[in-house]
């Protein structure tokens, strides 16, 4: 993969928190290339929105953010093994993710939807998901809450069909345009991007997951950091820049998303509002 700077190289530093950042004179953060509008990129460089986030961060803090790009599938364990002090990237929290990592206060919503092909008459609800085949990321957060669409399944006397992992979205979205699945499930900002980019190939259907969050991982190590990072969302939210960001990368800015570091599975439960 290739960086802002050019081929991928390891970081010269394990993870660190603040104070160990602010004496080496950098901060080391991971992002990916390929889920859009987060992170994707355009031209051989990155953009999205966490692009410009980074921009402000590197405006906004008193050291360097050096950025390297990471295939998702081994972005968040780059985390938790401390080969990083962060990502900024477009990660669902989950409370199998919680147990090795802190987040940031969330970017935006990660309630989850389905996407089908444009014009496929046989899905026009949950129920009608029942027995079909669902494309989702390896592991993402959306496999972690498979368990709610198969309650609501249930619920109607359904089951959930066969469950195919793939690399990327872009993928699984390819092979929904071409019929190899009968539905894809994603997160509220992507599915927004994917059909407001091609609204003539998929169609959103209903939510298929209570409540969710996005947010930036940081090493159960790093308090310091968590706290720097919170603060500059803080000055984010504060100025209107968030705002402004999320409108314009995600279509609408989520003005009642929690302000506070969430670090524990309890904590995303109640603010989620999921069951034990």
């Amino acid at each position: 993969m290739l960086t802002t700077l050019g081929m991928l190289a390891a970081p010269l530093a394990q993870a660190a928190d603040l104070d160990e950042i602010e004496s080496r004179g950098y901060m080391s953060v991971a992002t990916e290339d390929d889920y859009a509008p987060f992170n994707f990129m355009n031209n051989g460089q990155p953009d999205g929105f966490n692009k410009d986030v980074i921009d402000e961060l590197r405006q906004y803090a008193s050291f360097d953010v050096r950025q390297d790009i990471l295939p998702w599938t081994g972005l968040l364990a780059s985390v938790a093994n401390r080969q990083y002090d962060a990502a900024i990237t477009g990660a669902s929290l989950t409370v199998d993710r919680l147990r090795a990592l802190n987040f940031a206060p969330p970017i935006a919503s990660a309630q989850h939807f389905y996407v089908k092909r444009k014009g496929d008459d046989r899905i026009n609800s949950v129920a009608e998901l029942s027995g079909r085949t669902v494309g989702v990321q390896a592991g993402s957060a959306l496999l972690a809450r498979l368990p709610e669409l198969e309650t609501m399944l249930e619920a109607s006397g359904g089951e959930l069909g066969e469950v195919v992992q793939y690399q990327s979205y872009p993928e699984a979205y390819a092979d929904l345009a071409n019929g190899r699945l009968d539905y894809v499930i994603d997160s509220i900002v992507p599915v927004n991007n994917l059909v407001s980019t091609r609204p003539d190939v998929f169609e959103r259907g209903q939510a298929v997951s209570g409540g969710g969050f996005v947010g930036w991982p940081v090493p159960k190590t790093s308090p310091e950091l968590l706290a720097f990072l919170t603060e500059f969302l803080d000055h984010l939210r504060e100025s209107g820049r968030l705002a402004e960001l999320q409108e314009k990368w995600f279509g609408e800015s989520f003005d009642d998303l929690p302000t506070e570091p969430i670090t524990t599975a309890d904590q995303f439960r109640e603010l989620a509002g999921l069951e034990e």
